[in-house]
């Protein structure tokens, strides 16, 4: 190739939060996993911890704030509208899931800490699932305009001229 060095674009994939001030860019992924621990349903606010461990990760757009949860562990966070974004140990860092612009890249494969699993968990994928929703509940659902940063990437945010894609 005449001494030229030939690069190969790398696959990158993206994320951040729900307001766009921090995004991130990984080019590799590891094991996807669901954590029970007390910490990560504090951290999102929900029954687990959905992590996938980044390598060559960046953060492409602002900085996430920190938490330092633990004497062995801190947590990254977007400090303008709250979204979990990260969890960073002395073995290395793991995105949430959830951040990323297409979350099932990283669907989990294994499930930790489970002597902090809710004893309904297993429960979940049983419960009735509603598939009509009343009038009302359409017509509000109708007339949500959605302020959160799409899932790819953009120059700027928010954008110019109210429009959010």
């Amino acid at each position: 190739m005449g001494g030229q060095a030939v690069t190969t674009p790398v696959h990158a994939y993206t994320g951040g939060c729900q307001c766009g001030a921090v995004r991130f860019s990984v080019t590799r992924l590891g094991r996807p996993s669901i954590c029970h621990c007390r910490m990560c349903q504090k951290a999102f606010g929900g029954f687990f911890g959905p992590l996938v461990t980044a390598h060559n990760a960046r953060w492409t757009r602002g900085e996430p704030k920190w938490f330092q949860s633990s004497n062995a562990a801190r947590r990254a966070f977007c400090g303008d509208c709250g979204t979990p974004l990260a969890y960073e140990t002395r073995f290395g860092l793991e995105l949430a899931i959830g951040a990323f612009d297409d979350p099932t890249v990283a669907a989990p494969v294994i499930q930790v800490n489970l002597t902090d699993r809710l004893p309904f968990f297993h429960d979940l994928t049983a419960l009735p699932e509603r598939t009509d929703a009343p009038d009302e509940w359409r017509d509000f659902l109708a007339g949500i305009h959605s302020n959160q940063h799409p899932d790819h990437d953009t120059d700027d945010w928010p954008p110019r001229g109210g429009s959010n894609g």
